[in-house]
């Protein structure tokens, strides 16, 4: 196909969603770096961060973030709670437009938060939402959408009624999940409306098109109720997995922020950009996850041993330049409505003695110098994570244990794992869509297939959940929810490694973005020098 006519397809595509493409000498182009290419732009199917990031742009929850990571009224200007804290009522914005000038109203949520849990539309990250009454009934396929506890009296407000309170419902309505979809988009183009020329979105930003593996190009929402004061005009959403090649580009000035960096070259980088680089607070954990299908990793000793051999300090330290924290713990410390979490056994061991114990369990267990144990590790392809691979090897190494890898793209790795797919050992990666243990724990949850990958099934872990869901006492439930991470430390379905840090390159161009807990900086938020 012609350059001409790309060009001329594009820009159709754009007219027909009710958009234009800025001349790009109008005004500066915000190139932003970004974890990795979307999997889909349709919210309710979306699970990775690299995702959440556009998605920030494009839509707008009830509630939303600013660019310091506090939560503010989004599509929603106040909201209501019960004396029960079972039922929100939230009153929406009577300015609030869709990209096409369309008004937004409690119909499109409502009509979305049963989308999102309805089985059919087969939403990775639907469990997120069980809080609503109904929800996982609704999800199993044992109620009609319709009986979900959301409700619209009129066009402007929006009632829900949870199952049990919980203390993070509104931070949990500035998520993905709860995010809005257009319903004639919908109707019209089925499981295409997420298309460039298709989609119609209701944040500050709309799309206009995609490139895969090369950019997704974004204009300013006219129709936002703040579009005259939002400076940046045009946002170039441009993919970095290859970490190294993506600073090469930001110090040619093709790339104006990085959302990651490469850990092992923080020290020069700091030397290099000075107070370009920026390291802020995270909330999120790097993990391996164990296929508890297979043999020999259903056996808590073999998942043990490979635990007790990872020195967490130097992975921390030397692999990723201090850019994370040693994980002996399944959550992060620092939580929400939480004990301090409980920590992994063997901590406070030295260096021979951990790999001692670990050669103990691996010959209790069936192997060594005669039958060797070899396993295969899974990971999705970036700098940092291949140099934490080649560590992992190298420390199972020494007790005998032979190491392969498969490396695919963030988007391949992550599909292949919710999908079921065959595997020994698979990286996974969680940052918290909420600050509270149980938005660690619930990954490990039974039937929870899109993130419990090794689909561990523990009784005990999972009734302990279900009661603290419905504790009020907020001491109680942090008890429940302390047992149930203590039951994940000693049978380790998965192995916490590191816990995050948020880390990226800024243009002295660009202005506006802060480092915050929840590593957000909404595009409307920021300014570029011209």
């Amino acid at each position: 196909m012609s350059l001409l006519r790309r060009t001329v397809l594009r820009s159709g595509a754009a007219l027909a969603a009710g958009l234009a493409l800025p001349a790009r000498a109008a005004a500066p182009v915000y190139r932003r770096g970004n974890d990795a290419d979307p999997e889909t732009l349709d919210p309710h199917k979306t699970s990775t961060v690299a995702e959440a990031h556009i998605l920030r742009d494009l839509f707008e929850g009830l509630l939303t973030y600013d660019n310091l990571g506090t939560i503010i009224p989004g599509a929603a200007q106040s909201w209501t709670i019960s004396d029960d804290h079972l039922t929100y009522r939230f009153t929406l914005r009577p300015d609030g437009r869709w990209s096409n000038g369309e008004a937004v109203t409690a119909e499109d949520f409502l009509f979305s938060l049963r989308r999102i849990l309805d089985p059919r539309t087969g939403a990775k990250y639907a469990e997120v939402l069980f809080p609503i009454r109904g929800a996982a009934a609704v999800n199993a396929g044992e109620q009609p959408p319709e009986t979900l506890g959301v409700s619209a009296p009129d066009a402007r407000t929006l009632e829900i009624v949870l199952a049990e309170p919980v203390p993070y419902l509104l931070e949990l309505l500035t998520h993905q999940t709860s995010l809005p979809v257009h319903r004639p988009s919908l109707a019209r183009w089925g499981d295409a409306f997420a298309r460039p020329g298709n989609l119609v979105s209701n944040g500050s930003y709309a799309l206009v098109d995609w490139v895969p593996n090369d950019r997704i190009t974004l204009t300013k929402n006219p129709h936002h109720r703040d579009a005259a004061a939002i400076p940046i005009e045009r946002v170039d959403v441009v993919p970095t997995p290859d970490l190294a090649a993506a600073v090469r580009r930001y110090a040619a000035g093709e790339i104006d922020s990085l959302s990651d960096l490469p850990a092992d070259q923080i020290a020069s980088l700091q030397k290099r950009f000075g107070a370009q680089v920026r390291l802020g607070p995270g909330l999120g954990l790097l993990a391996i996850a164990f296929n508890l299908r297979k043999a020999p990793f259903d056996d808590a000793r073999v998942r043990r041993a490979l635990s007790l051999a990872v020195d967490r300090e130097f992975l921390a330290e030397i692999v990723w330049g201090q850019t994370m924290a040693p994980a002996y713990s399944f959550c992060p410390p620092g939580l929400d409505n939480a004990l301090p979490p409980p920590l992994m056994p063997g901590r406070e061991d030295g260096p021979i003695d951990r790999e001692e114990e670990a050669l103990r369990l691996l010959a209790q267990a069936g192997f060594g110098p005669r039958t060797p144990l070899t396993v295969e590790y899974r990971f999705n392809t970036t700098d940092n994570n291949r140099n934490t691979a080649i560590a992992l090897a190298d420390a199972w190494r020494g007790i005998g244990v032979e190491t392969r890898f498969v490396s695919t793209d963030a988007k391949t790795h992550f599909a292949y794992l919710r999908d079921g797919g065959p595997f020994d050992l698979a990286r996974m990666s969680w940052i918290a869509d909420y600050s509270d243990p149980q938005n660690f724990l619930f990954l490990l949850r039974t039937g929870n297939d899109g993130f419990n990958a090794g689909r561990w099934s523990n009784p005990v872990f999972d009734g302990l959940l279900t009661r603290a869901a419905g504790e009020r006492d907020v001491d109680a439930r942090a008890r429940m929810l302390f047992d149930a991470e203590t039951i994940v430390l000693d049978e380790l379905p998965w192995m916490p490694l590191l816990h995050y840090r948020s880390k990226a390159l800024v243009s002295p161009r660009l202005h506006g973005m802060h480092p915050n807990i929840r590593n957000v900086a909404p595009t409307r938020y920021l300014r570029l020098d011209t």
